[in-house]
Parts: structure tokens; sequence; C-alpha cells
């Protein structure tokens, strides 16, 4: 019932995702993120907004800005923003949860990536932070030549690479909305709506290690609230699951350094408790949330019963879905018959979650001297490597690159 709800929203959303990835060159974010004022921060984080990218897939992208020239705080700034929302969850936001959320969310992102960026700002104005090594040639997408070559890839990158990226979140996050809406009691946290704040600290403890994507926390975060979870909880869901967990912290620890990574993880931190506590606390804003929640029985009952659009989309989508996952590890298990045959070295890499990550590895062991040809199987977590390269330079590569040897 969720799916079919939220289907048109996410649809729309995957073509927004595919329009920007295609049609907006890389070059233009490095040529305003070089700063470390308020502007480049707040532009990174407006550029990062929209763009659907998880929390371990935004890593290789906030490098390679660095890389073409951004700032340490504009390229945190970006790291903090861009995996709480994307243009795919705010549609699923106001699809699931209502208008107030699908504004809130990307409003408390901004805020959240300026305290970060300006803090790491002040860091770098003092050289505090460890450099990274800067490439002008370095861009994190190539964009295609000609009006049909980018429309092919705007729809190639929104309804298959995202689907590869995400569709197992989703599903995830559906499967667990759905439990929780059979197996949790309708009056569970109205037992302990006295206490919001002990509510948002217990919320924090979970979704923090948790793995979940911005689009995935969504049907989780509406079921919860179905439960009776106050919708500050909720909010603290929506922007600490997505943009924290153990897999991405340990990466931009070695990618940015410890300080940058507490810096990171504090803003989101208290990000979410402050917009939560403003949510659960302001005057009528509990209220407001709570009415404009379209996600109740009677609604999604009145959804899987009415609108040719939503069986539509959501055919589509469970089509794409199948496609994306099938092809994924079809593709492994081709990798893994063509690399036995020919004999390539195997690295196990750890940290891998998405596309965006499997083309950072491959672009980064490309560099490495001796190298001639790599190819990295993500459902696995291999890297296949051909050439006269040691398995020492490899490995530390793979460790510069942010991820861990397996």
């Amino acid at each position: 019932m969720m799916l079919h709800s939220m289907s048109p929203y996410l649809m729309l959303g995957f073509l927004i995702a595919g329009v920007l990835h295609a049609f907006v060159p890389a070059s233009i974010y490095s040529r305003y993120l070089s700063g470390t004022s308020l502007r480049s921060v707040g532009t990174a984080a407006l550029f990062g907004i929209p763009l659907p990218l998880c929390s371990c897939g935004v890593l290789p992208t906030a490098v390679s800005l660095r890389r073409s020239g951004a700032s340490r705080a504009a390229s945190t700034s970006f790291l903090i923003a861009t995996p709480q929302t994307g243009v795919d969850s705010i549609a699923a936001t106001y699809s699931m949860m209502g208008l107030p959320f699908a504004i809130l969310r990307p409003v408390a992102a901004l805020f959240t990536a300026l305290a970060g960026g300006l803090v790491v700002g002040r860091f770098e104005r003092h050289n505090a932070l460890p450099d990274v090594p800067h490439d002008s040639s370095y861009e994190f997408s190539t964009i295609k030549h000609g009006l049909w070559a980018k429309t092919v890839e705007a729809l190639r990158y929104g309804f298959f690479e995202i689907m590869q990226n995400i569709g197992r979140w989703l599903v995830l996050g559906l499967v667990i909305a759905t439990l929780i809406t059979v197996l949790v009691p309708d009056d569970f946290f109205q037992t302990y709506a006295r206490w919001p704040l002990l509510n948002m600290l217990i919320i924090l403890v979970v979704a923090v290690p948790m793995y979940v994507c911005a689009t995935g926390s969504i049907p989780i975060a509406a079921a919860l609230m179905m439960k009776g979870l106050s919708p500050g909880c909720a909010l603290v869901l929506l922007m600490a699951g997505p943009a924290a967990n153990m897999a991405s912290m340990l990466v931009i620890s070695q990618s940015f350094g410890r300080k940058a990574t507490a810096v990171y993880l504090a803003s989101i931190i208290a990000g979410a408790m402050v917009f939560g506590l403003l949510v659960d606390y302001w005057p009528g804003w509990r209220e407001a949330f709570i009415a404009a929640m379209p996600m109740n029985c009677h609604a999604m009952s009145h959804a899987m019963t009415t609108g040719w659009l939503n069986w539509l989309c959501s055919g589509l989508l469970l089509a794409l879905l199948i496609i994306g996952i099938t092809a994924k590890y079809w593709k492994s298990y081709k990798l893994k018959n063509e690399n036995k045959t020919m004999k390539k070295k195997e690295f196990k890499v750890r940290g891998m979650m998405c596309n965006h990550c499997k083309a950072a590895v491959e672009k980064g062991l490309a560099t490495v001297e001796g190298v001639t040809s790599v190819t990295v199987d993500l459902a696995k977590g291999i890297a296949y490597v051909e050439g006269n390269v040691s398995d020492d330079a490899i490995r530390a590569k793979v460790v510069e690159l942010g991820y861990e040897n397996g």
C-alpha cells in the first residue's frame, strides 16, 4: 500500500535526478565552491540537496569536488546536505508524510550543512585539517554530448542506475514499515509521548549506526508515526538515518580526517535534535505536521482502490526494481566467471554500497602504475585487477580512496 502511494512521486523524482545528472556539467560544481565563505558553503549545500546520492555514494563525489578545486568547507557542506534528501525523497516524503515534512527536510539539511561547513572552514583557514590532493582534470561525472545522448543517459541513470543503488534499501524500508504496521500496537509510542526527548535519543541510537537511504527511511518513519511516534522524532529518523552510519563514518574519517568526521556527525545529530524539538514544541507545529500527513489507514485504502496512475507507476517501479537488482547480480555472476578464465587478481574492498562507489574504485585503481584494467563486482565487493602491479600498491590505493581491504 505504501509503495502504491509513493510510486508516482518516486518515478518523477528519479526522472528529475536523471536530468540533473545528464545535463549539469561537473565543472559547474567546482567553479562556485572554491571559498570558505558562507556563500561557497551555502552553494555547496544547495547543489547537494536535490542530488539522489546516499551516504556512501556522496563520499567519492565530495572527494571529487575537492580535487576539482572546491574548498574543504564547501566539500563538507555538500557531504552533510546531500545524503539527507534528494529530489526523489522529497517527492516521496510529500506523498507519504505531507507538505510540511517535504519542506522541512531540505530546510533542515541546508542549515545542518551550513553549520558543519562553516566550522570546517574555520579549521581550514587555520590549516588544522589534512589536505586532499588536487587534480584539475578530475571530474566525478562524464556528460554526454548531444540532446539525444543526454536524454538516454538521463533515463538510464534515473530509472536503472538509481534503482540499483537504492532498490534493496527501498524494499527493506517498505518491509520494515509493513512489519511495524502489523506487529507494533497502535498506542505503543503514545505511552512514552510525555518524554519526546528520550524518544529522540532512542531514535538517534538506532538511526546513527543503521544504513538506510533517504527514500528508504520514509516508509519506516511514516509507519512509526502511525503508531504514535511524534513528528519531531520521525524527523530525527529522516535526518540521521540516511546521513550517518558506521560504514560512512569510517570512510569519511579515512578521507577527510577525524576532525572533519566529528564536525560531520555533530552537525547531523545537533541539527536533527534542534529541528525535531522545534517540530514537537513550537506552538501548533506538532498538530499541523500530524494533520498534514496523508498516510493514514483510510488514505492507504483509498490509494489501493483508485487511481490508474498509481497502478501504472507501481507496476513500472516494481518492474524497474526487479530489472535493476537482477542485472546487478547477473553482472556479478558474469564477472566472476570471466575473471576466473582471465586469472585476474582479486581484491576484497569493503565499504562500497552503490554504483558511485564502484566507479570511484575503478577509476582510482586504474591510476595505479602497472594496472591495465580494473573491473569491480559491487554485489560481492571484489575488485578484479589486471597488470604488472604489487598487491600492496593496490591495497594502499584502496585505503587512499577511503575504503577498506577485506
